[in-house]
């Protein structure tokens, strides 16, 4: 059971011990480097998976991209492939030769899972496809992960993560009510982000039917298909009413339009105010906040923010048929609106969540990386990088366990690092 903290925050649960095991320790996963499955492998690997990353000579194409370390192109100085492979095992097997081939095949009989995102057909002509090593693994975890899945009638079509983000949904909903300008494509390598925390989901859920069963199956992962379904209201809203939705400055697209919620704080700096109150001890945290800080007087529609939560709160269903209701949750997006022009974007960031309160601060990378509450929570992670000899800042957890962590343990494998693993039997041991 958690504790509380002020305000009935949650405070974190105690840090498990330095030498728990991750949650997928034992698990071996035979990883075919590609874009499309890096990020699942590094999911994978980081909560405690033995993750042998398989390489073509030459490397990975991931380590030609930049930004590079001191901007010096180099394929071991790619930060790009160094967060994508963080805790993987490397080796290097050329496919194309026949003893490479029989000593994947030999990695796959003794793996749980295999990872690929391969173009649909090449494994297959090799003769080291899903079906062809069945036999000798009936147990293994097949993921493939590719644009359309590999029996669809667009299986072959080439995919970038721009045209996946915009051939599947999501770019059409980010963006600003201006719609004389473009929509504006997330950062960060997000389709294929996307498509990847389906396909570790998805393995592990292979993995529970293989554990209970003792049978394996194939796992066929659409990276179209997982990027239309995270579309929120778009694909949904189109195929239940018809509905297209039109996209909105830093809210939800929707098919009509929603209230304004960008203010700015008192330093002029751009600050999202959130989703407004709608249950009654969401209008008190409010009526609180102002109180607390001498407000009321500036804040006539306070009332209004009473009336809320005398009511019991209001129903959202019913602010397009009740001026009353439309009233009391417009009080409530102009209190956000009002509380953040006076205080800074973080304090009332900061403020907010201690009052139980979802809202969020716009921070460039280097601030994430300093927040206060990122390091305290571990996702800052200092390493030292041998390839370089100094000290590197990593991104850390996506999510904390208190009983099974997640923890960094090995940079990113050099080219063909690991190589005695596939010219001998040893299997490689945590560090």
């Amino acid at each position: 059971m958690a504790t509380t903290g002020p305000h009935g925050s949650p405070e974190p649960p105690p840090a498990p011990a330095a030498d728990a095991l991750g949650p997928l320790t034992g698990l071996r996963v035979v990883e075919l480097a590609h874009e499309a499955t890096e990020f699942a492998g590094r999911m994978l690997a980081d909560f405690g998976a033995e993750v042998i990353l398989v390489e073509p000579p030459g490397g990975a194409r991931q380590r030609t991209y930049g930004p590079f370390v001191d901007d010096v192109p180099d394929p071991e100085r790619s930060l790009w492939f160094w967060h994508y492979n963080t805790n993987k095992f490397g080796v290097v097997l050329d496919l194309d030769v026949a003893a490479d081939r029989e000593t994947f095949a030999g990695l796959a009989a003794t793996a749980d899972v295999v990872l690929e995102g391969e173009t649909p057909g090449r494994l297959a002509a090799l003769g080291i496809d899903e079906p062809d090593l069945r036999a000798a693994n009936p147990g293994l975890v097949w993921t493939s992960v590719t644009p359309f899945g590999r029996t669809n009638p667009r299986a072959l079509e080439p995919m970038t993560d721009l045209t996946l983000l915009a051939n599947a949904g999501p770019v059409w909903s980010c963006g600003y009510d201006d719609h004389t300008i473009p929509p504006v494509r997330g950062g960060g390598n997000q389709g294929f982000q996307t498509a990847g925390i389906h396909a570790a989901t998805a393995t592990l859920v292979a993995v529970l039917h293989r554990d209970a069963t003792g049978r394996g199956q194939h796992v066929d992962v659409s990276m179209h298909a997982a990027n239309n379904v995270t579309t929120e209201f778009a694909t949904y809203g189109w195929l239940v009413a018809g509905e297209t939705v039109q996209r909105q400055t830093c809210r939800h697209a929707a098919a009509r339009p929603t209230q304004f919620t960008m203010s700015t704080d008192k330093d002029g700096r751009f600050c999202p105010t959130g989703v407004p109150p709608r249950a009654a001890k969401e209008f008190r945290t409010l009526i609180d906040w102002i109180d607390d800080r001498g407000w009321r007087d500036d804040f006539p529609a306070i009332a209004f923010l009473e009336l809320g939560e005398e009511r019991g709160g209001v129903n959202f269903a019913d602010i397009a048929t009740d001026p009353l209701v439309g009233e009391i949750f417009g009080a409530g997006r102009d209190a956000l609106i009002f509380i953040a022009s006076r205080l800074t974007s973080y304090e009332f960031f900061l403020e907010g969540q201690t009052r139980g309160l979802a809202l969020p601060v716009i921070y460039s990378p280097e601030e994430v990386v300093e927040d206060p509450h990122f390091r305290a929570r571990g996702f800052a992670v200092e390493q030292h990088h041998p390839g370089i000899d100094r000290t590197v800042t990593y991104a850390g957890a996506p999510v904390t366990m208190d009983a099974s962590p997640w923890r960094w343990q090995r940079h990113a494998p050099t080219l063909g690092e690991h190589q005695h693993l596939v010219d001998g039997p040893a299997r490689p041991q945590s560090s």
